[in-house]
């Protein structure tokens, strides 16, 4: 079955998710523990793999990221455009 992204990155949200949480001052542990409270079991160490985009992020996981991240779905694939 072919990959839909090639190459190492598994998921092209990882560094919006990063600046987001960095600039919300929170840390990787504070972001899994809100996810875990929508029952969106992230570990510590899963986000930080999402971040260096070597994990790839399930649907609901988008969802509770961008709720805890105070941000449209759409914003996690990067700014918007002015």
């Amino acid at each position: 079955m072919a990959r839909i992204i090639d190459g190492s990155e598994k998921n092209l949200v990882g560094e919006q998710v990063r600046a987001l949480r960095i600039k919300r001052g929170m840390s990787q542990q504070a972001l899994s523990d809100r996810l875990e409270t929508m029952a969106i079991y992230v570990c510590r160490g899963s986000v930080s793999r999402i971040e260096d985009r070597q994990r790839t992020v399930t649907d609901i996981e988008l969802y509770g990221l961008s709720q805890v991240l105070g941000v449209p779905i759409a914003q996690l694939f990067g700014p918007e455009e002015q």
